[in-house]
């Protein structure tokens, strides 16, 4: 009897077993359970006063986990010691190390933290408060941090409150009250004081509640902040069962304000000038890379090759980066180029002084390294050709004459805005303008063009042909041989290329009215972040002539000091960075139509402008929504294809 028994409890067992192996690997699955845990409660409580105990622990309906805890959980008001978060099945626990002030309110906030065991639903926007003393501070004020240069939600910055007004509270004391925001950039500041506070956001890189170091994302509101409630009345309904109302009744309700805080983060332009690096990618150039660039180039003392005219220098604009083409092959044919480089650097005071480092760069691949590959090539061209010859194959003798390389950007297709662009491998030493030519076509015969040809600014190697280009019309460039010169000797051979514009009605035309437009305004048209176009606002008009057929989104930034690009802020100053605003939908153009529009760039809050197609930043709900169709996409196609 004993051994029937037992072999009935093996096989339930394993019956059971392969039961919920076979549920675990449900081909078809189901829809994602997008309910996230239920809090049950707590010890101490919410809103418990006079706490001493400095373990919390939390409990759930569910399993759930914590999602980046050092990242999302912030202890209000901050730890100088992290505290410690861990999970137990149901269960939340969360240490303080730091001792608790007297007459505090504390707040633990999850931001999205907690989610279920199974689908990561998360329980958004929870926090846990409680007192040390024998009152609980309740006001909390919410808002979003934004991105000031596209106003990308930030995920995950730091937002604090100060009471201390002074400016230097910021970069010297930690905060008082903190926060994170969530997927939509979204935060709520909990368990704070009657008073007037200032606000800020901060990309804490070092985690002490403070801004005191210049790479770290800031943000501050230039308003004071005073929280304060107010009671709104909202309806109440109650539900027989799913389709049946019951009763719908009118109650108040508290709001904590303000509610609608934006804040707009950036990174300061770096301002500590020290170098970066220096690379000898090639034996005939090498560069040098600064942190900030300067007004000046710095000053290069070769060692161990000549110093006049050894180089050609090809630089940025402000000269952080540069690179040296030497000219001499006996001079960088060496292994080893040594050289005294003097140049501004930031001490430890802020200062800018002169430095002299002592540079000695080997090339990746040195001379005696591409002279045995190119031993080993031509042996292998002699081996190849010895064969060829014992097969009785004619062998033509070939002599290779080596030209200057020439890149020249042409098509069937060009667009009207455009310019034959021309780059080179090297820099050129000299070329010949009588040796260049533009030709137009008239019905079947070259014209000749007048033209003008010069380098591209900052472009120490490229060049561009501009002409008065006609739409739906060819144009042929003829180069002479030996029309440029290279810094080797090397000069370009003869050749020719045609191009062709496009026709006035593969294009459209957008007039762009911008109300209430202030000088500076300028207006740029975007794929997705890539600026396509740009415009200046005048008489509060924008116009964008000759555009592509497209899909097309706009962005305005307002120039203040009118330089053409967009600038970011500077906390010592309290200078904010150039405002930003987008136009809420999007521009289609179809070939040969002209469009009209107007905007108004202040219409919608800042927070809520930006279209939730080009945004990079996307809300945990949207992300989970798109996860579940595409898993009933799946089920839905596997089920087709079990039916076939």
């Amino acid at each position: 009897m004993r051994r029937i028994l037992k072999h009935i409890v093996v096989w339930t067992a394993a019956v059971m077993l392969i039961a919920a192996c076979a549920s675990i690997g449900s081909p078809d699955g189901g829809p994602y359970d997008e309910t996230p845990p239920v809090f049950l409660g707590s010890t101490p409580k919410p809103f418990a006063l006079g706490v001493k105990e400095k373990r919390v622990t939390l409990e759930f309906d569910e399993f759930i986990k914590i999602e980046k805890a050092a990242e999302k959980v912030v202890v209000s008001p901050p730890q100088i010691t992290q505290p410690i978060i861990k999970t137990s099945g149901k269960n939340i626990i969360v240490e303080l190390d730091d001792s608790l002030k007297a007459n505090t309110t504390y707040s633990i906030d999850f931001s999205d933290a907690i989610v279920d065991n199974n689908e990561g639903n998360p329980l958004g926007n929870f926090a846990l408060l409680f007192s040390t003393g024998e009152q609980i501070d309740t006001f909390a004020v919410s808002g979003t941090v934004l991105n000031a240069q596209n106003l990308e939600p930030i995920k995950g910055i730091l937002v604090g409150l100060h009471s201390n007004l002074a400016d230097t509270a910021f970069t010297t004391m930690p905060f008082d009250r903190v926060s994170r925001t969530d997927a939509d950039g979204r935060f709520t500041i909990r368990g704070i004081a009657p008073g007037k506070y200032r606000a800020y956001a901060l990309q804490d890189a070092n985690q002490n509640y403070r801004f005191d170091q210049k790479n770290e994302m800031v943000a501050w509101l230039d308003s004071l902040v005073v929280p304060y409630t107010e009671v709104r009345m909202h309806q109440d309904t109650t539900w027989i069962d799913s389709l049946t109302i019951d009763t719908i009744r009118t109650v108040p309700r508290v709001h904590y304000l303000p509610e609608d805080l934006v804040l707009l983060a950036f990174n300061e332009t770096p301002t500590q000038r020290y170098l970066l690096k220096s690379e000898r990618t090639a034996l005939n150039k090498f560069s040098i890379f600064f942190s900030v660039g300067s007004d000046s180039l710095p000053l290069l003392s070769p060692l161990n090759f000549p110093e006049e005219d050894a180089y050609i220098v090809e630089s940025s604009v402000d000269y952080d980066s540069i690179t040296y083409w030497m000219k001499d092959t006996l001079a960088y044919y060496q292994d080893t180029l040594s050289f005294a480089l003097t140049y501004e650097y930031t001490d430890t005071a802020g200062v800018l002084v002169p430095r002299t480092d002592t540079l000695h760069l080997v090339p990746k691949k040195t001379r005696s390294k591409i002279l045995k590959e190119e031993a080993k090539k031509r042996e292998e061209e002699l081996k190849e050709r010895e064969k060829r010859m014992k097969r009785g194959d004619t062998i033509p003798e070939v002599k290779k004459t080596e030209f200057l390389s020439i890149k020249i950007a042409s098509s069937t297709s060009m667009d009207l805005t455009a310019n034959l662009l021309i780059d080179f491998n090297e820099p050129i030493t000299h070329y010949n303008d009588t040796a260049i030519h533009l030709f137009k076509k008239v019905d079947t015969l070259w014209v000749k063009e007048p033209y003008i040809f010069r380098q591209r600014p900052n472009q120490l190697m490229g060049y561009e042909l501009l002409g008065e280009w006609r739409p739906d019309t060819e144009y042929k460039m003829a180069i002479d041989s030996a029309a440029f010169t290279g810094i080797y000797g090397l000069h370009t051979k003869k050749q020719e290329t045609t191009f062709k514009f496009k026709t006035l009605d593969q294009y459209s035309t957008l007039y762009l009215t911008v109300q209430n437009a202030r000088p500076g305004y300028t207006v740029e048209l975007i794929n997705g972040e890539k600026v396509v176009r740009r415009q200046r606002v005048e008489k509060n008009q924008a116009d964008f002539y000759f555009l592509k057929p497209g899909t097309y989104h706009m962005r305005l930034f307002d120039d203040r000091n009118e330089n053409g690009v967009w600038d970011t802020g500077l906390y010592e100053t309290k200078e904010q960075a150039e405002a930003v605003y987008y136009f809420p939908g999007s521009i289609q153009t179809r070939e040969n139509w002209d469009y009209t529009q107007e905007w108004n760039p202040t219409a919608l809050p800042i927070e809520r402008q930006k279209p939730d197609d080009i945004k990079k930043q996307k809300s945990d709900t949207k992300t989970r929504k798109s996860k579940n169709a595409e898993r009933e996409e799946k089920k839905k196609k596997m089920q087709q294809g079990n039916a076939n």
